[in-house]
């Protein structure tokens, strides 16, 4: 039987810092991350099933979610700005991704291989209509990230807040005006104050 490196690959995640160029008071892992998007997809698809009637699987939009930027575990974390400053870049990063996602899946068996294929290049059969929930709860994280700075204290977080909230609004998704009205606002509080 030969031996898999794929999850033992997948336990750095916990190495790779996110917000690399800017001031934490608190940093912030891929693992950390991950948990987090993929708890807020598994609330938007819920959202989306239970208050505009749609049945998408929201069990697999977190396992989505858990693995969405698992590539970064080989390509480490590229800043926003950086990732998306021209459409050069960007496409040139779109490669890379594809890349690492194919490393990452040749560490698995062979019988794990198309499993896995989908789950980390996100191109199942009913993926498609999955990936804007988990675009979206990234962004959200992301916001949660910037709010939970900025109650430290810390002002470097303030325009990553905004251009955060702007993208999500962009995105015109029912689904995130809930999570935003109904979720969000808790997270503004402290814990005694959550009760």
């Amino acid at each position: 039987m030969k031996q898999s490196h794929f999850y033992a690959m997948l336990s750095r995640m916990k190495y790779i810092n996110r917000w690399g160029l800017m001031n934490n008071t608190k940093y912030e892992n891929l693992c950390e991350h991950s948990l987090m998007v993929a708890m807020i997809t598994h609330c938007l698809v819920l959202i989306s099933n239970k208050r505009f009637g749609n049945s998408y699987d929201s069990e697999r939009a977190a396992l989505l979610a858990i693995f969405h930027d698992s590539t970064e575990i080989i390509t480490g974390d590229m800043p926003t700005p950086v990732k998306y400053f021209n459409p050069k870049i960007k496409q040139a990063y779109k490669e890379i991704e594809n890349n690492a996602a194919d490393r990452l899946v040749s560490m698995l068996p062979d019988d794990f291989k198309e499993d896995f294929e989908g789950i980390i290049k996100m191109n199942g059969v009913n993926d498609a209509e999955l990936k804007p929930f988990v675009k979206a709860a990234d962004k959200f994280s992301a916001l949660i990230k910037c709010i939970d700075e900025m109650r430290m204290g810390n002002d470097e977080f303030r325009k990553a807040k905004e251009s955060t909230e702007n993208a999500i609004h962009a995105m015109n998704m029912p689904e995130c005006e809930i999570f935003e009205q109904e979720f969000l606002p808790s997270f503004y509080l402290s814990l005694d104050e959550q009760d």
